[in-house]
């Protein structure tokens, strides 16, 4: 009987020992390495990729898409595009639900709707008329067939803070008139902007929206 309790003491007290070794090792010791080696060869990711404007102030990240819309008005559901500013690409993400998940962080995901569903076809099709009226000018007319598909389609996640260059290029008309900018001048900034292929073959060329924006902004102060 004593043996025994002696054995289960022992038992105990290396159970014991193993636990708090563990929980040194994977509790404390290996997070510390990972958050420095982290900290010190990808701070910027690790500190989720901040943007700031001239200021200095962080106004978003360069990950996480953001919203450029009017107040909403009395008795409106969906606010209008501010149009002095480029449009990211639609935020429909998971569709009508709950939690509004306009480039919220809630939620994220897509509309999981085939391409021959109704709902998606209606609002690829208002989408694409929107465009059409929102970004042509006096001297400028976008056609229908001139949208690219980023501007009438929500991403995967619904949170995709880029746009295609052809969207991106597509607004530099209608941007313009809006700030009393020259049209060459709006369009240097989407060219300035304009980030190629990840290892020149990965993915596509894009354009970061909210990057774009703060260009913009910069620019205006400065005229």
């Amino acid at each position: 009987m004593k043996n025994t309790v002696i054995n289960t003491a022992r038992l105990f007290g290396a159970g014991l020992r193993a636990l708090l070794v563990l929980t040194l090792v994977t509790g404390v010791i290996y997070p510390l390495v990972v958050t420095g080696f982290a900290q010190a060869l990808f701070s910027d990711k690790a500190n989720g990729s901040e943007i700031k404007d001239g200021t200095g102030q962080i106004v978003g990240s360069s990950l996480i898409g953001q919203s450029y819309n009017l107040p909403l008005k009395e008795g409106q559901e969906t606010p209008e595009p501010d149009l002095k500013w480029f449009q990211g690409r639609p935020q429909n993400g998971l569709g009508t639900n709950s939690v509004n998940t306009q480039y919220k962080l809630i939620l994220s995901g897509a509309t999981n709707r085939s391409a021959d569903n109704k709902d998606l076809i209606d609002w690829v099709k208002a989408a694409k008329a929107a465009v059409v009226k929102d970004n042509s000018t006096a001297e400028y007319k976008v056609e229908p067939s001139e949208v690219p598909a980023d501007a009438v389609t929500s991403s995967g996640s619904g949170l995709d803070p880029d746009i295609s260059p052809d969207y991106a290029d597509l607004q530099v008309h209608r941007v313009a008139q809006q700030n009393g900018l020259s049209v060459d001048q709006v369009q240097k900034l989407v060219d300035d902007h304009t980030e190629g292929r990840t290892l020149s073959f990965i993915g596509e060329p894009r354009v970061n929206v909210l990057e774009l924006n703060i260009a913009l902004k910069d620019l205006l102060a400065r005229s």
